[in-house]
């Protein structure tokens, strides 16, 4: 039985992704000011301190609430594998595809992947607003691809690593929306939203920042590797899930998925007024096509919409 949420709750949720998006979208601009810093060794660093923020602020729920995340060893051990991989597969995906191509298959597949776990695990069916949503996002998500395609391509050292790169973004995708899961079932077991989070990541950073004996060894050898570091440990990935956890407490994963669109734009349009790319009118439209997705997701659709979606989670 799904519990019933108010209005404001909802929009509240939805704000709260959002805003994450954005912080999330920074992270590949961010990194172009350190590119000696390896990929797995941002990733692990980013994540797993981030896990360690998150735990501490949410220590004294995270022990309230531990009978609740291991009651079900399986969903927390595939959440937590899932946030180990997924950053690792993220920042390897940018570097070898370019950073528009890998953040596009990372986050443009997750919507997919998490409606796939939702009617398979959850036996949730598709709603047909998620479904509307979803191809205004894809067809976004696809026109702001090739509208920086040509410089994405400059950045790739080959075209194995244009593909293996691709497929790195799909690991990733399907990562992002396993944990979006995970951390959403125990929510709606009766744990808080910060406890699902944080023990996710904290199990995570056992695994990952061991890692960072053999990667990190430029993690902080200036201030500007330090700067880069700590942003992406304390700002994207410490509030950035915070707030997206509390969006889970009254937004399905796919939902949540979909609405992460966002990052894929915010991190063009940082491109494009930090480091200065150029952008074709194709790309435009993309981003254009992304917003009416997260627009159709923000809002109540009218009733001969509702009606087809009513038995599905919007």
């Amino acid at each position: 039985m799904e519990k019933a949420v108010n209005t404001s709750d909802v929009v509240k949720g939805v704000l709260a992704i959002v805003i994450a998006s954005f912080l999330w979208g920074t992270t590949g601009t961010a990194a172009q000011f350190a590119p000696e810093i390896s990929p797995l060794a941002i990733g692990a660093f980013a994540m797993g301190i981030g896990g360690v923020l998150l735990c501490v602020s949410a220590r004294k729920s995270l022990v309230k609430d531990a009978p609740i995340l291991f009651s079900t060893p399986l969903t927390f051990l595939f959440g937590s594998a899932c946030v180990a991989i997924y950053p690792l597969a993220f920042y390897s995906s940018m570097r070898l595809s370019g950073v528009a191509i890998g953040t596009v298959v990372s986050i443009a597949s997750a919507p997919l992947f998490a409606a796939l776990l939702e009617y398979f695990l959850s036996k949730k069916p598709v709603s047909l607003k998620w479904f509307i949503s979803f191809v205004f996002g894809a067809f976004g998500i696809g026109m702001l691809s090739m509208g920086k395609a040509h410089d994405a391509m400059a950045l790739s050292a080959s075209k194995d690593d244009q593909v293996f790169g691709v497929l790195l973004g799909l690991i990733a995708g399907l990562t992002y929306a396993g944990y979006s899961w995970s951390a959403k079932q125990h929510i709606d077991a009766g744990a808080n939203s910060k406890s699902a989070m944080a023990g996710l990541f904290g199990c995570a950073a056992v695994a990952l920042l061991p890692s960072l004996w053999f990667t990190g060894q430029n993690l902080f050898a200036n201030t500007t590797h330090i700067s880069v570091s700590l942003y992406m440990a304390v700002v994207p990935m410490f509030l950035g899930y915070l707030l997206f956890g509390y969006g889970l407490r009254t937004t399905e994963a796919s939902k949540a998925t979909l609405i992460t669109l966002i990052e894929p734009l915010v991190a063009t349009l940082f491109a494009i007024f930090l480091i200065g790319e150029v952008f074709k009118p194709l790309g435009w439209g993309g981003m254009t096509l992304v917003c009416l997705c997260l627009l159709i997701q923000s809002i109540r659709l009218p009733f001969a919409v509702k009606r087809y979606g009513k038995k599905a989670t919007a």
